[in-house]
């Protein structure tokens, strides 16, 4: 998916099902909303970079690590992005390498650093701790506690839905996460739950959820600070103070890149009334191997798409209820 569409989806279930439960957690959320929703994908998803600059207009363009080597503003040359810090040039793919499993924890780190994931038996510990040193370190700041737990929607959401758990069965057109269908499971996680199901204005939540500051607790629980808290008496290794000024310059640039990447999103995402009734655009078609939408809404009903991304809102509360239980 998009990532944030995905990412947002999940955590909105996940806090209407927490308050269906009585969570003490859900009245937080609903205090802190876009705290919340902000740690649900920027809490995680540090890649949320510029691939390129388009040279015709000098517009960031693309995502992460993924250069462009043609604009798709005007199809023109462009250049590699990098992130400036105090004389140094940081390439997408090398924020990534530093960054990406700090945050996922389960998966995504260096082959060099496999052993600093964390098993899943272990994240109920690991969350707890972090939300304990929120109260003890961070003076029991609501909008970084309501911050962490929707960063905890991600690392669940994310391991269900890439397969690094199995427990979510979801075979769409050609698998369970994979380029051609992460258009069909975008679309109709942005239109068929969050617009028709949920009534969602889209728009004003993604605004919110990039006007929220970078918060401590980030640099905190990814470990790339100095060690300290609960957190730090449960894992005293793979802390890297020194990257701090990285990973904080990074987080900016994720919320200023965000801002540009929703308007994209919301065009890209956009529907169309035909005279045989609602059209996707053609770029979203060409990725989902040229399906139209409705043969898209027929392959997301026949492999239980919405069942899937229920169970993957129930799987992120049961961990709410874990934590609360650890704690």
């Amino acid at each position: 998916m998009s990532g944030i569409v995905g990412h947002m989806t999940y955590a909105i279930l996940a806090s209407e099902e927490a308050a269906r439960r009585d969570l003490s957690v859900a009245a937080l959320i609903r205090r802190h909303y876009a705290s919340y929703l902000a740690g649900a994908y920027l809490g995680c998803d540090i890649q949320t970079l510029p691939a390129s600059v388009c040279e015709d207009t000098g517009e960031e363009v693309g995502y992460g690590a993924g250069h462009l080597d043609r604009s798709p503003i005007t199809g023109g040359a462009t250049r590699r992005w990098t992130l400036q810090l105090s004389g140094r040039s940081y390439a997408p793919q090398t924020i990534c390498d530093m960054f990406y499993g700090r945050s996922h924890l389960t998966f995504g780190w260096t082959e060099d650093d496999t052993r600093h994931a964390r098993p899943w038996d272990a994240l109920p510990g690991y969350f707890a701790a972090v939300l304990a040193d929120v109260h003890d370190l961070f003076d029991s700041d609501a909008r970084q506690l309501a911050y962490v737990v929707g960063w905890i929607t991600h690392v669940i959401g994310d391991a269900l839905i890439k397969g690094v758990r199995p427990d979510i069965n979801l075979h769409l057109l050609d698998g369970r996460y994979t380029p051609r269908n992460r258009p069909i499971q975008d679309l109709i996680s942005f239109h068929e739950v969050g617009r028709e199901e949920l009534g969602l204005d889209w728009s004003r939540l993604m605004d919110d959820l990039v006007n929220t500051p970078v918060e401590p607790i980030q640099l905190h629980y990814m470990r790339v600070s100095e060690p300290r808290g609960r957190l730090a008496e449960l894992h005293d290794g793979a802390w890297e103070p020194d990257d701090k000024p990285l990973l904080r310059q990074t987080l900016m640039a994720n919320r200023r890149y965000q801002r540009v990447r929703s308007g994209r999103l919301l065009r890209e995402l956009a529907l169309t009334e035909t005279s045989s009734g609602r059209e996707c655009g053609e770029e979203m078609s060409k990725t989902a191997g040229g399906l139209r939408y409705g043969e898209m809404l027929e392959l997301a009903a026949a492999a239980d798409f919405r069942g899937a991304v229920s169970s993957i809102a129930d799987a992120i509360a049961d961990m709410f209820e874990q934590v609360e239980e650890y704690r």
